[in-house]
Order: C-alpha cells, then sequence, then structure tokens
C-alpha cells in the first residue's frame, strides 16, 4: 500500500511538472533564439553567435581554394565624410540572405547578399528625436565619428514578427525586418530612450549604445556608451528591457548604489555621482546556464581619481550576471582604481577548454594591458594564476593610487607591457634621435606606471592591447586568435585652470609616431596571436600588417597599427582585415601564414562577416576607413566569393 501511495505521489508531481513545463514551452512558442549556435548558414548576431566566438562552420572557401578568393559585389551608402574622417565598424548581420549593416552616417541598410543591392534603408538621424539632441540638449552628433558610431544591430523573431534592432544615440528602434518599418507595438511607437532606470537625469550627457546587447527568453539586455571623462558622464548601468513592448525589466548598477556589494569601493560616497564603468563593447550569453557576461570600462574621469578614491567596483571588470534577474554572481576586476583608461574593451568569449586532464566550461577576455584572462564560467575562479603585483603610486596631489594590480602569470602578454630605452625605433638615425630625445624626458616604466607631472608613457597606449574587436575562438582546436597593437602612448598631468572641475588635466601628443605614422617604438606595431587556452601557450604569433614603402626597401613587415576583428572558419582559416595597410588577409589557422591578401578601396576598420547563400559562400566586411587611425574615408561594404 504504501508502495504504490509513493508511485502515486511520484506520477502526480511527475505530471504537474510536465503540465508546468509545457505552460513554458506554449509561452514561447514560435520565439527564436537563433544566436545561441555556431554561425553557419547565418550570421545572426554581432560576432556571429551569443558566445561571441567569430566562428564559422562553413568550410565552403578553405585552405586549398581561399587564393582564388575575389570581389563579387561592392555596396556604397553615399554618407561618408573625409573632413570629420569618418569610419565604419560594423559586423553585418546576414538572415536567410539579407545583410544588415550600419552606413558612416549611422544609417541601417538591408542588402541583398548575392548582389549587394539595396533593399531597404532607415536613417535614424532624421528623426526629430535624435534633432532634438542637438537642439534641446546640446549634444554634439558628428555621424561616424567618436560616440556617434555603430557596430552592429539584433536580430530577433517570434513565428511571423521578424524585427531587427537599431540603436542611435541613446534610442533604440524595433523595426521590421522585411520593410524597415517601425514596430510600433513596440516603446513609444517604435522606439524607447535607453536612459530610462539610471536614477538621475542624464540629459544632455553623452548616452549611446553602439554595440547591440543579446535576448535571454523575453529580455533584451543592453549595454552603453557614455563618456569618460573630464566632462560630467553617465553611469554605465547595465539594463534589460522586453523585448516585444521595451518595458524595463531590471537594472545591475555597475556603480554600486546605496548598500549593495561594493558601495565600501567608492570612498566618500563617490558612487552617487560617478559615471562610466560601462559595458560598452557587447555583452556574451550562456542561455543553458541562464548566465549573462559583461566587460566593463573605466570610471570617469578615466586619467584622475582623487575625486573617487577606492577601488572602484565594477569598473574594469569581468562581470557573470543572473540572465533573468540580473543579479550578481561573480566579478573579477581587472584594473583596480583605473588611471590609464584600460577599458576591459570587448565582450569576453565563453569558451570550453581542457584544464587539468577535465573539460571545463570557461570564460576568457583579452584586454586593453595586453593580458587574456581565464576563469571558470560558473564560479569566476582563475584556471591560470593572477598575482596582486605592487605597482608604483602617484605624486599627484590628492590621488590614491591602488598599491596592487592583478597580474596574470600565465597566459604571457600577447602585446609589449612597458616601454624601455632597447625599445625606441632604430628604423633610421633621425627618428631615433628624436624619439630619444623625448625619451630621456619622459618618465617610463613597468605596466600601470602612473601618470603625473612629467610626460609619461603609457603601454600599450589607448589603442591597446587588444581592442573593442575582441578576440575570435575556434571550438575544435581551443585556439584563441587575438589582434593587437605594440604602440605607446604619451600623457602628462597639469595643473588645471582655475575653477576647473578637477585639479588636474590631461595633455601630451598621445601618439608616440612620426610624421609618416611609423611608431617610435621599434616593431613589431600590430601582431595577431593564436594562444591555446588548453594550455595558456602561444600557438604562434605573426606581425599583422606592413608599410608597403617600409617592405620595399627590404625591412621585414613591421605590423601596422589596428582596429577590427578576426573571424575564424571550419575552412582552416582566420580572416581580418583591421589595418592601416587597407589590406584584407586569411591566415592558415593552424600555422599563421598568410594564404590570401587583397587590397581594400579604404581600410576596414571592422569585423568581416561569413555567411552560405544558394550554395555559395561569401565573406562580407564593411570598409570605412578613417576614424582613430586618419587614413582616407569611404563607404563600402564588399562581398567575396569563390568563382
Amino acid at each position: 500500500m504504501n508502495a504504490c501511495l509513493c508511485t502515486a505521489r511520484y506520477l502526480l508531481v511527475k505530471a504537474v511538472n510536465l503540465f508546468l513545463l509545457l505552460i513554458v514551452v506554449l509561452s514561447c512558442a514560435g520565439q527564436q533564439n537563433i544566436a545561441t549556435g555556431y554561425a553557419g548558414k547565418n550570421w545572426a548576431a554581432f560576432a556571429g553567435d551569443d558566445s561571441k566566438s567569430r566562428y564559422s562552420t562553413l568550410t565552403g572557401i578553405n585552405k586549398q581554394n581561399v587564393k582564388e578568393l575575389r570581389p563579387v559585389w561592392s555596396y556604397r551608402s553615399g554618407d561618408f565624410s573625409e573632413d570629420t574622417k569618418t569610419s565604419m565598424q560594423c559586423n553585418p548581420l546576414v538572415m536567410d540572405g539579407i545583410v544588415y549593416g550600419t552606413t558612416a552616417a549611422l544609417k541601417l541598410v538591408a542588402l541583398d547578399g548575392a548582389t549587394g543591392k539595396e533593399i531597404w534603408r532607415f536613417d535614424p538621424l532624421s528623426l526629430p528625436v535624435i534633432q532634438e539632441l542637438r537642439v534641446q540638449e546640446g549634444i554634439k552628433i558628428v555621424p561616424g565619428v567618436g560616440y556617434w558610431v555603430n557596430r552592429g544591430v539584433l536580430w530577433w523573431q517570434k513565428g511571423s514578427d521578424r524585427r531587427v534592432y537599431h540603436s542611435c544615440g541613446p534610442y533604440l528602434f524595433a523595426l521590421n525586418a522585411a520593410t524597415g518599418t517601425f514596430v510600433t507595438s513596440f516603446g513609444n511607437g517604435g522606439m524607447i530612450d535607453m536612459r530610462q532606470g539610471l536614477g538621475r537625469d542624464v540629459k544632455g550627457l553623452h548616452y549611446n549604445s553602439t554595440t547591440p546587447g543579446v535576448v535571454y527568453k523575453n529580455y533584451l539586455i543592453m549595454g552603453s556608451t557614455v563618456s569618460e571623462g573630464p566632462t560630467p558622464a553617465a553611469p554605465g548601468f547595465v539594463r534589460a528591457f522586453d523585448i516585444q513592448t521595451g518595458k524595463l525589466a531590471w537594472v545591475f548598477h555597475t556603480i554600486p548604489q546605496g548598500g549593495e556589494f561594493g558601495t565600501d569601493t567608492w570612498k566618500d560616497e563617490s558612487w552617487k555621482t560617478a559615471g562610466g564603468a560601462n559595458a560598452w563593447s557587447g555583452i556574451s550569453l550562456d542561455q543553458k546556464r541562464g548566465m549573462v557576461f559583461l566587460a566593463t570600462g573605466s570610471p570617469a574621469w578615466d586619467f584622475y581619481g582623487g575625486d573617487r578614491k577606492g577601488d572602484n567596483l565594477f569598473g574594469n571588470c569581468v562581470i557573470a550576471l543572473d540572465a533573468q534577474s540580473g543579479k550578481r554572481i561573480w566579478h573579477f576586476q581587472t584594473v583596480h582604481h583605473d588611471l590609464w583608461d584600460k577599458d576591459v574593451p570587448c565582450a569576453p568569449n565563453l569558451v570550453t577548454v581542457m584544464h587539468n586532464g577535465k573539460k571545463r566550461d570557461a570564460v576568457a577576455q583579452v584586454s586593453k594591458t595586453g593580458y587574456l584572462y581565464l576563469f571558470d564560467r560558473e564560479t569566476g575562479v582563475p584556471l591560470f594564476d593572477i598575482k596582486e603585483t605592487p605597482v608604483q603610486s602617484s605624486d599627484i596631489a590628492g590621488e590614491q593610487t591602488a598599491p596592487t594590480q592583478p597580474i596574470p602569470v600565465k597566459p604571457l602578454p600577447f602585446a609589449r607591457t612597458s616601454f624601455s630605452e632597447k625599445d625606441v625605433t632604430n628604423l633610421d638615425s633621425g627618428a631615433r634621435a628624436y624619439a630619444m630625445e623625448v625619451f630621456r624626458k619622459s618618465k617610463s616604466g613597468p605596466a600601470f606606471t602612473p601618470l603625473g607631472e612629467q610626460m609619461t608613457f603609457i603601454m600599450p597606449g589607448l589603442l591597446g592591447g587588444a581592442t573593442w574587436s575582441g578576440a575570435s575562438y575556434d571550438p575544435t582546436t581551443g585556439l584563441l586568435y587575438v589582434n593587437s597593437n605594440d604602440l605607446p602612448s604619451l600623457y602628462q598631468l597639469i595643473k588645471s585652470d582655475s575653477g576647473s572641475r578637477y585639479p588636474v588635466k590631461l595633455t601630451g601628443p598621445n601618439r608616440f609616431w612620426d610624421t609618416r605614422a611609423y611608431p617610435f617604438i621599434s616593431p613589431p606595431w600590430g601582431q595577431l596571436t593564436a594562444i591555446n587556452l588548453n594550455t595558456g601557450e602561444f600557438a604562434w604569433q605573426k606581425v599583422l600588417g606592413e608599410f608597403d614603402e617600409l617592405t620595399a626597401k627590404g625591412i621585414p613587415p613591421t605590423g601596422a597599427p589596428n582596429l577590427g576583428g578576426s573571424i575564424v572558419t571550419a575552412g582552416g582559416l582566420v580572416f581580418i582585415a583591421s589595418t592601416q595597410d587597407e589590406k584584407f588577409r586569411a591566415f592558415d589557422k593552424g600555422t599563421g601564414e598568410v594564404l590570401w591578401e587583397t587590397k581594400l578601396p579604404v581600410a576596414g576598420y571592422a569585423t568581416p562577416s561569413t555567411y552560405m547563400l544558394n550554395g555559395r559562400q561569401y565573406i562580407v566586411i564593411a570598409a570605412g576607413g578613417g576614424g582613430k587611425m586618419l587614413t582616407k574615408s569611404g563607404d563600402y561594404y564588399i562581398a567575396f566569393a569563390l568563382p
């Protein structure tokens, strides 16, 4: 009798559980998250998928035939500006043969993936709400420059409801994927103001979202781009919105608010007014675990912290959140009390590694500091040792530097972390003589040498190390590919004018380059590194880019300053443009050998995408030049395929 009763209870519980599961399934019926798997036919998300792998399973273009790759279509938007040096940084979305990309002037265009023919375009800058930012709030809008760039859009569908989400300024727009018209059921007639839920008035302050978010169940989880000073800055809180209605669902305070964990890392209650600490470069999602992973920027102002004493959580952090509630699960701060603009510049890669003989789901984070951090995905425990290392203190009155900084023991840094006399250029005697004169008058030291009244080198400089483009990851080999810069920046802090917000101001040339754009540091100036995440060792490291005139003189390729990312494919290739030399290359992913390269009309400071259409594989990239590299600007999307 007791056994029968237990069996009956078991069957009842099982039936109830199945009923509840059915309710969940029915409530989500038709709703698809097509970004959970690696890219194949489609490039369904920014960076290819939710894990930010930038990996494609396509093999049509491979090591054996890539030398035959050629351009098959080109699209020009007609809205670039050479005067303002506009750039295009978009990683285009590709769904069912339609390419969705943004232009230099932030228009969203839908293109036929076979021909490049424009299907529709949406111009957010023509909308009254954007014009009001300029007129009523005094915000300077320079499309394709600075805060006013875009790195991609987001796809969502439920049944026949197929949408593309595009952001411009503080506004997020929901558009019909077929027509480019507003989905009026979202927010206020198809748009929301993302400044809601910040707990303070940020009108008149820079507030943008340059990189698309991720979708978990019915939540669209978004980061933001805000000022990092010295002007007042909005806080970089992360929010979740209902993807169908635009209603705010939850907020994670990247600057903890009263009583929350981490407020004690902001002395004198500076958390009340501090800004920055924003997830500006994308968000990664583990759909199965219901976890999102953020990488945050510096607190504002990012070169002086006398008004924000303490470690300043959650600035410069890798953070894991519960995607349903926004509650923190774990975090790791890569820079305490940042004074060098050492943002964690890109969303982390969600990877699987063999560690001590066991398979571990992990989080890999590349950084502007040139270090790679590897954490257990569920706990945040580092898989390789990270040591808190004593660093120099500041001589600026009122500043309190952190006494230590976390430095990974393994892997080794993929970019140089200091600049010494032996690193000064020797390409020609004139350049070296000038560089040595500046070097001897300036301060240089190991990583995390603080700025002061004397000109001081930051190494790597403000361009990294790694950049916002992040790294690509091959799940079949455990190799991670990261492009980086080996370029020092040069700054000093001097006394500011009376009545200024801060007691010091930043000055300096920033870039330690000559008039030919050759850095005053010895090559390599840009590199592509393959790191084995299973062992923490480099598989290979190659120069990325060259200056043709130097190569013609017999100087080995130097590498070149670069911005823009790589993708890796099952065809055995790593594709990357990104370099000042305006070339687009394919590397053998196993050896680092360059197997193919072509000259673009302007540089491709963006991450390419790949897709399959009618049995043919394509590679498409935005080529907009300009930007921080100051090369000529343009307005191209160019697709390549085999004959």
